[in-house]
């Protein structure tokens, strides 16, 4: 009877999403009502969890959402995103064109949302395909696979910086093992796969072109690749750090505090408010109003996140969550196969990314428990599943097809297709992991 319960609980948030077009934080109060009172909670203990829920959740990751969404507003308007693809395609040339976007991308995806990145290299791209007269899809597949994978994969974008923390996995290692992964499940999605697409006709729309900046309004080269890349330098190095000192080290615990992502961040966006912006001559009110739009960008992703949580809490305060681990557990499927399964039925569902991966780890939070599955890996599972098989239920899906001008038929052999074999590629990639770490 539970996982009727936790089945028809899905299927009514899927149908209030996709058909009934109710916000997903409403859909996720209400479905999360619903399953208390089904579960037995009595109102008060009820509306107690969703308060946690609630809280804790965005305690978590609060920080890093909002210091990462100011750092890539930042590197987006001051041109530092656009002078690292321009000096990678300068010192790469054409020959090797789908590597140097993959690179880009890459680059530029750390910092970066995954919608700010794609329209701010749209133009990028389309002068590239202009200038050297390459098929588009072959030149723009590698950097959005790019973005992509470090969107669904890596911190501190939102839906995996949560699921770091309902997992309560660490942040860095997460960071260091989903780069491992991302390589390859790019280079395979990318350039590999991108080959078999140059026949595909691309005339991408001429309203879609947005216009960049002059080359002498850019940034400097060194400060726009240091700029952008700060918050990992910083984790790496404390991390390498940490490794090599003994424990009772002095420096230990500023290096502990230094490790914390909402500190790194922090730091990271102190120096990008100099470096990129009063220090190329930007008034300071200029950057903080910079900062105040990139908070209203991510203001309905966070409250999406906070009402995954509560419905994550309801679980757990119901009891409920012990009897679903023990019965996925009874599935025989490896939890991590499974994290990646129930993400991915529910990323075709309803074609969010982020509420595919949020409502996964609720689903899945009791089994890592009990069943000692390293958290680490399970947020790169849920967060591979959650991007395979977009299609027409997902807002880039359409950003792609529109702003390439492709026919459906093209649209699902080129982007879908990627984002699939990006998931596939992840999923193996967290299960050879898993076994390494095992031996």
């Amino acid at each position: 009877m539970t996982f009727l319960i936790l089945l028809v609980a899905i299927l009514v948030l899927i149908g209030l999403i996709s058909w009934a077009k109710v916000h997903a934080f409403l859909a996720f109060l209400l479905v999360t009502i619903g399953v208390g009172l089904a579960f037995g909670l009595a109102p008060g203990p009820l509306m107690a969890a969703i308060y946690q829920g609630l809280g804790d959740t965005l305690g978590s990751v609060l920080l890093v959402i909002v210091l990462g969404a100011m750092l890539g507003k930042l590197v987006a308007e001051s041109g530092a995103a656009q002078q690292i693809a321009a000096v990678l395609i300068s010192a790469f040339g054409t020959r090797h064109i789908q590597w140097t976007m993959m690179v880009a991308g890459f680059i530029i995806g750390i910092p970066l949302f995954y919608n700010v990145g794609f329209v701010l290299m749209i133009p990028l791209i389309f002068s590239v395909v202009y200038k050297y007269r390459l098929p588009a899809v072959y030149v723009g597949l590698p950097m959005l696979a790019s973005l992509s994978v470090m969107h669904g994969f890596l911190p501190p974008h939102p839906s995996p910086t949560a699921l770091v923390a309902q997992f309560h996995a660490n942040l860095g290692l997460t960071f260091l093992y989903g780069l491992l992964i991302a390589i390859p499940a790019i280079i395979l999605a990318g350039p590999v796969y991108g080959r078999t697409l140059r026949g595909i006709v691309s005339v991408p729309l001429a309203s879609f072109q947005v216009e960049a900046l002059p080359e002498s309004a850019l940034p400097g080269k060194l400060n726009s690749f240091l700029s952008s890349l700060l918050p990992v330098l910083l984790l790496v190095g404390v991390l390498g750090l940490q490794a090599a000192l003994p424990l009772n080290n002095a420096p230990t615990p500023a290096l502990a505090f230094l490790a914390e992502p909402a500190v790194a961040m922090l730091v990271s966006v102190g120096v990008a408010t100099f470096s990129l912006g009063t220090a190329l001559g930007k008034p300071l009110p200029a950057v903080m109003e910079a900062y105040s739009a990139s908070i209203k960008d991510v203001a309905l992703i966070l409250l999406i996140i906070a009402g995954a949580g509560a419905l994550k809490q309801v679980l757990v305060a119901s009891g409920v969550s012990a009897d679903l681990a023990a019965g996925l557990q009874g599935t025989g499927l490896p939890p991590l196969l499974l994290g990646w399964l129930i993400a991915a039925v529910i990323r075709v569902c309803l074609g969010s990314a982020t509420i595919a991966g949020l409502t996964a780890a609720g689903v899945m939070l009791p089994t890592v428990a009990q069943a000692h599955v390293n958290p680490n890996l399970m947020v790169l599972s849920i967060g591979a599943g959650s991007l395979v098989l977009s299609h027409v239920n997902d807002a880039g899906f359409w950003l792609f097809k529109e702003y390439f001008n492709l026919s459906a038929r093209d649209t699902f052999r080129s982007w879908t297709m990627m984002e699939t074999i990006v998931s596939v590629a992840g999923l193996a990639g967290v299960l050879l992991l898993d076994w390494i770490l095992a031996i």
